[in-house]
């Protein structure tokens, strides 16, 4: 059984000015006036009624830019369609067919200024909080997006293999990101090598179960658009191995620093503590920041797939059978192998902690 729901909003409308628009354009736009809006009674035993809106609309970004457009919402049905305002700011597709025929349809919201005040509050709060701290490792996020976005990514694209590639950013993102978040100090030195180490060891896991488990990659509708798209250029496969590594990064710097943190520290209260004793009292912290962190991957993976698993809970299967659907089961590599890394990275960090430590004394 495969049942698939299609989620996006498909707004057709006929365009009735006579300017020349591109083959294919996007355009902003602002919802200046609702001309006309009622209830359409749909067809078919599951069919609800959905609103119908005629709306006028101004061009502020695009070849069109100031002029008046007047589209239609709602005469085709789509699953949760949005109600329009006075007010609204949107995303207008216009298109060109084969007769010379143009027409135009609302896309999405235009979410750009939500996201840009979340980020400035983001920014503000990190540098009062942290200070000089909290600036740095805003220049350690940015820099880990550009390799993202400039070099990982884009390798991707060209058929490059996803887990080289990945590995080879994180080599990058992670000394960079880690000496400006936290300094050039012993502490950030001994986090660096852990984590470059149990990074190694995800990987490898995550080489191995994927392959074991028979993941393609083509658990969701976005793997198959993808691979149309760039014509099987990426492999999706190793994209899912890159997805993993990635997510694992971004929690290996918090327990590596955090656990480096605690050794040195330890031994600077108490410098008589030997290699022994040292190691053990700081697992035990260790110990506990395991626990919190494993708790909150699984926590945060089944936040992100709600309604996925709500799905398959009302579909009456069986657990057995519901974790062998890849789409669930890609999750459970992921998160399983995730946590492994994150389990091993504890003692990693500890034993190159302590031996460093030692040598100070």
């Amino acid at each position: 059984m495969k049942q698939k729901i299609i989620l996006s909003t498909f707004l057709i409308a006929v365009m009735l000015f006579p300017h020349p628009v591109l083959a294919s354009e996007t355009l902003e736009a602002t919802v200046i006036e609702v001309l006309e809006e009622r209830t359409i009674e749909s067809a078919g035993e599951f069919q609800q009624p959905r609103l119908y809106q005629k709306l006028k609309l101004e061009v502020t970004k695009g070849s069109l830019v100031g002029e008046a457009l007047e589209i239609e919402s709602g005469h085709v049905p789509v699953i949760n369609l949005p109600q329009y305002l006075v007010g609204d700011r949107v995303l207008v597709s216009c298109e060109v067919n084969s007769e010379n025929m143009q027409t135009c349809f609302i896309t999405e919201y235009l979410r750009r200024g939500a996201l840009i005040w979340l980020f400035i509050i983001f920014v503000l709060v990190s540098v009062l909080v942290a200070r000089g701290w909290g600036g740095a490792s805003l220049l350690g996020m940015v820099f880990s997006f550009l390799v993202i976005f400039l070099l990982i990514l884009p390798q991707i694209s060209k058929g490059s293999n996803p887990l080289l590639v990945t590995v080879l950013g994180s080599f990058l993102i992670i000394p960079v990101s880690f000496y400006l978040s936290h300094g050039v100090n012993k502490k950030t030195s001994v986090a660096v090598v852990s984590t470059l180490a149990a990074l190694i060891i995800t990987g490898i896991l995550g080489v191995v179960f994927v392959d074991f488990a028979r993941l393609t990659g083509f658990s969701s509708d976005e793997a198959a658009f993808l691979q149309t798209a760039t014509q099987g250029v990426v492999n999706i496969k190793g994209l899912v191995l890159a997805g993993i590594m990635i997510g694992a990064l971004g929690v290996l710097d918090d327990i590596t620093i955090a656990q480096s943190s605690v050794v040195f520290n330890l031994k600077e209260v108490n410098p008589r503590l030997n290699s022994k004793r040292l190691f053990w009292r700081a697992m035990k912290v260790g110990r506990d920041h395991i626990s919190s962190m494993v708790n909150t991957l699984v926590l945060v993976y089944a936040g992100a797939s709600l309604p996925l698993l709500l799905l398959f809970t009302d579909s009456g299967r069986m657990l057995s059978e519901v974790v062998n659907y890849e789409i669930i089961a890609e999750e459970i590599v992921r998160t399983l192998v995730g946590s492994i890394g994150l389990i091993l990275a504890v003692p990693i960090t500890t034993f190159l902690a302590v031996i460093l430590a030692d040598r100070e004394a």
